[in-house]
This record gives structure tokens, C-alpha cells and sequence, in this order.
């Protein structure tokens, strides 16, 4: 089995599971969300695309139902033995086969959690699921349990995390050889991502933003490229990858000589990156986290130009994007702790003058300030 962790790893993440379903008097879990059963498992598909479920049973018993096409990705990157195929036909309605599945595990009229807010559980496979499963038992949203459970990360993960900062760090030297005036942005961006995978990362759970001129007030990825003028601006966001792990940065490059309201906005970006350091403690909640970055804004006179959310957790995650949960947005009343990988993204756009302004990087939480995973500095690049 291709497993990137070891059994204790493993043992110690279903302990977790275990004992925050028995804390909610669950039965069974029901996981549609990819990362979960990765994190869980080592399952490592982007099968997700179609309906698989895997069950996770108090007495922690797993079982994972799928498509002909992973069961051999299940073999071979997970520790799951009990593996049940859907057969693809005419007609079929896999939820009928999970259905089946619960009862021959005696959970008849159990008390089941379910991962409703997932990528791998869309609107029309939840209907199904709700249809079949109604009556059947006690369905229970539980959306939040394991993810809660992923946000404090072991030693093993913080070790991938910070290859994968250290992959970051290096993509964005390979990619900053490229920038100049008269460069192409698929040159740049073949650089940042091509230099991620040479050195064995992975793909990320979402495509690098990458956009100059008026595009530099993207927060997105869009198709298309063009050429930096001698004077531009070039925003981008990228994250290293390992083992599915995520470490993100953001910039915003200048080409040329920056404008006056360049080197303002990334003063402010730097003192808001700065509140948002010394919000970011144990105890803290998310929303506190994000009002440090909303006043700092405010004291430079940028709330206009700012977003309404500032960072999120990362780790091991799956298209469509790397973006994980809890985030930093108003009033968000979870718990900031030890241990969690926190995105924190200042982001200013300026749609009057055309300016872009970014300054993001990925921290280690700890007993008190957080550790940057980045070695890069926060001065405004110019190439």
C-alpha cells in the first residue's frame, strides 16, 4: 500500500473520530468529503467526482463504497479492507446500494452523521441519499465533526506542511528568473508550478492565481494569458503541495518602478498582516483574527478596497480548491489553537486607479506568536 503515514498515525486519527462521534452519540459516519477519508484512510482518488461513501462505524469498523474504476486506488493508497463496488448501468442509484450496505451492517434505524457541505456529496446525490436513507435512519448533519478534527495537525502533518512551504519558497525564486518586462505570464506560471512538481509535490487543490495589469485585481484564476508591460503589476497565489498538504503565499510583484499608491497599499497590507500575527493566538477566535486585519484596514483608509474574509486553514485537501475550514471572516466564533496551518491573505484591490496590492503567507500556530512557514520576506517586490 502506497500509505504516506504510519499505522500509530492512522490509529490516532480514528481515536479522534471515535470519541468526537461517540461525544455526539453517533452511530456511524457517513463520509462524502475526500479529504476526510484521506485524512482517515490514505484514500487517494480524485473519484470523488461520483458518489462514494465511507462508513465509519462506532465500534470502528470502516467500509468504503465506490466505482469499478477506484477500487484499486482504494487497495493500493488506503488501509481500508472492507471495499464494496457500485456497478455503473442504466438506471443505477448507488444511494440505494449504500442503503443496502447499512442494513447488511445492522444500522437500521441508527443514529448517522453525515457530511452534507462536501464536494463529493452534490445536490442531486444528496437527494438521493435523503430519499433512500429518510426513514431508514437517524440522519444527523454532521458536516463539521471531522474536519474540525483535521484543522490541529499531528507532527507528522506539520512535517508535510513545511515541505510544502519549503517547495512554495523555491517555486516562487524559479518563477520570479521569468519576471520582466516583455515576459509572458504562461512562462511565469510554468515556472512557479513546474518547479512544485519536479521536485515530487502535487497538483493543488486549486489552480494558481495568476494576472497582470487590470487582471491583478483578481482574486481567480482565469483563462488567458498576457505579456508584462514595462511598467505592471502581477498578483499571484500559489501553494506548495506535499502529500497532498498545502502551504499558500501571496504577492503582489511590481514591474518597473511602483506608483505612489503601490508602496501606500503595501504599508497597509504589512501592518494588517502584522495585526492579524498578534491576533493569531490560542484562545483567539477566527473572527478576532479577521477584525485585527478589518481595523488595521480601516486605519489606512482601505476598507473600501478590502475583502470580506482573510485567510482560512489549510492541509491536506482536494479540488475544487485548497481553501479549508474554519476561515477568517466577522464573527466567526472558532477557536484558534495549537497546531493549526492558517492561511492569512491580505488582499487590497482598488478598482478606481487599477492598483492591486497582496501580502499572504502560511503560520504555524503555537503557545503564543505564530511561526511564519515562509522564508520569504514581506518588502514589496519589484523586479
Amino acid at each position: 500500500m502506497a500509505l504516506h503515514f504510519d499505522d500509530d498515525e492512522f490509529a490516532a486519527r480514528k481515536g479522534r473520530l471515535l470519541a468526537a462521534m461517540a461525544e455526539d452519540k453517533l452511530d456511524a459516519m457517513l463520509l462524502f468529503a475526500q479529504e476526510s477519508m484521506y485524512w482517515l484512510t490514505g484514500y487517494d482518488t480524485f473519484g470523488f467526482c461520483f458518489f462514494q461513501c465511507m462508513i465509519v462505524e462506532k465500534n470502528g469498523d470502516v467500509a468504503l463504497l465506490t466505482r469499478s474504476a477506484d477500487l484499486r486506488q482504494a487497495r493500493h493508497t488506503s488501509n481500508v479492507e472492507t471495499i464494496v463496488v457500485w456497478e455503473d448501468r442504466s438506471h443505477a442509484n448507488p444511494a440505494k446500494d449504500l442503503k443496502e450496505l447499512l442494513a447488511d451492517r445492522d444500522l437500521v434505524g441508527a443514529r448517522i452523521g453525515v457530511e452534507y457541505d462536501s464536494a463529493g456529496l452534490n445536490a442531486h446525490y444528496g437527494r438521493l441519499l435523503d430519499d433512500q436513507l429518510a426513514s431508514f435512519a437517524d440522519m444527523r448533519d454532521a458536516s463539521r465533526l471531522v474536519s474540525r478534527l483535521r484543522a490541529v495537525k499531528s507532527a507528522a502533518e506539520i512535517a508535510c506542511v513545511r515541505k510544502a512551504a519549503e517547495l512554495a519558497d523555491d517555486a516562487f525564486d524559479a518563477a520570479m528568473k521569468k519576471v520582466r518586462a516583455g515576459a509572458d505570464e504562461a512562462a511565469i506560471l510554468a515556472a512557479l508550478q513546474g518547479h512544485i512538481l519536479a521536485k515530487g509535490g502535487d497538483y493543488p487543490g486549486n489552480e494558481f492565481i495568476i494576472g497582470s495589469g487590470r487582471d491583478a485585481l483578481l482574486c481567480r484564476y482565469k483563462s488567458g494569458r498576457r505579456t508584462l508591460d514595462e511598467n505592471d503589476q502581477l498578483t499571484l497565489e500559489w501553494a506548495g503541495a506535499w502529500r497532498r498538504y498545502h502551504a499558500a503565499l501571496m504577492r503582489t510583484v511590481i514591474i518597473g518602478k511602483p506608483t505612489d499608491r503601490h508602496v501606500e497599499m503595501h504599508a497597509a497590507a504589512s501592518a494588517a498582516l502584522e495585526a492579524v500575527e498578534g491576533a493569531m493566538r490560542p484562545g483567539s477566535t477566527f473572527g478576532d483574527v479577521f477584525d485585527a486585519h478589518a481595523h488595521a484596514l480601516e486605519d489606512a483608509g482601505m476598507t473600501r478596497h478590502r475583502l470580506n474574509a482573510c485567510g482560512y486553514s489549510l492541509g491536506a485537501h482536494f479540488t475544487p480548491c485548497w481553501m479549508d475550514r474554519p476561515m477568517f471572516y466577522a464573527g466567526n466564533p472558532e477557536t484558534v489553537a495549537e497546531n493549526m496551518t492558517l492561511f492569512a491573505h491580505m488582499i487590497i484591490m482598488d478598482s478606481d486607479s487599477g492598483t492591486a496590492m497582496t501580502l499572504g503567507r502560511t503560520y504555524l500556530t503555537t503557545e503564543g506568536a505564530p511561526e511564519p512557514l515562509s522564508r520569504l520576506g514581506l518588502d514589496l517586490t519589484v523586479a
